[in-house]
């Protein structure tokens, strides 16, 4: 289980060959991937973000994998790793962002509507999945960072006790400085 196994994973359903912001959805899979093993996230932690447009997301629709099939993703990537991808994939953004830092935060599963509080853990890992996905999109499309950078800026200001240091570090230096210079 591991890396190798979740890039033949992606290759086989596609991913090498999707448009994404920044070229191919497995480019942008890879850079996060990367870049989280440079904020110094655990292994699991690296391969859901490696996987973590596997069931499409709330705002990437496009799925690999349905969900019928978790069990195919577990088996490349392990069990933990495969849990943060569904639970990243599953979140309704409207409806759980706002309170994600909170103790008693309302996360609602946008596959089965079902709304519950998660665990510090598994919010701190949504936050830096979070944060990690969009300083990609904002790193790589300039566009992208004048339209959303400041809402970016807000709600990561919000979710700043989830965040590690190295992502806080980078949402200040693309979102904060980089902002300042358009």
């Amino acid at each position: 289980m591991g890396r190798p196994q979740a890039m033949a994973l992606l290759r086989e359903y596609g991913a090498d060959q999707l448009e994404h912001p920044g070229g191919t959805l497995l480019a942008h899979l890879e850079r996060v991937g990367e870049r989280l093993a440079a904020w110094g996230a655990r292994p699991e932690l690296r391969l859901a973000g490696l996987c973590h447009a596997f069931y499409g997301t709330d705002g990437f629709a496009t799925a690999l994998l349905p969900l019928e099939r978790r069990d195919e993703l577990a088996a490349a990537v392990g069990t933990e790793a495969e849990d943060l991808v569904y639970f990243y994939a599953s979140c309704d953004r409207n409806a759980s962002y706002n309170t994600l830092a909170e103790d008693d935060a309302a996360f609602r599963d946008r596959f089965t509507g079902v709304t519950y509080t998660p665990s510090l853990q598994q919010r701190q890992d949504f936050a830096e999945l979070t944060a990690v996905n969009e300083l990609d999109l904002a790193r790589t499309d300039s566009a992208f960072r004048s339209r959303h950078g400041g809402p970016l800026l807000r709600l990561f200001t919000a979710w700043r006790p989830l965040l590690s240091e190295a992502a806080r570090a980078d949402v200040r230096d693309l979102l904060v400085l980089r902002g300042e210079e358009q």
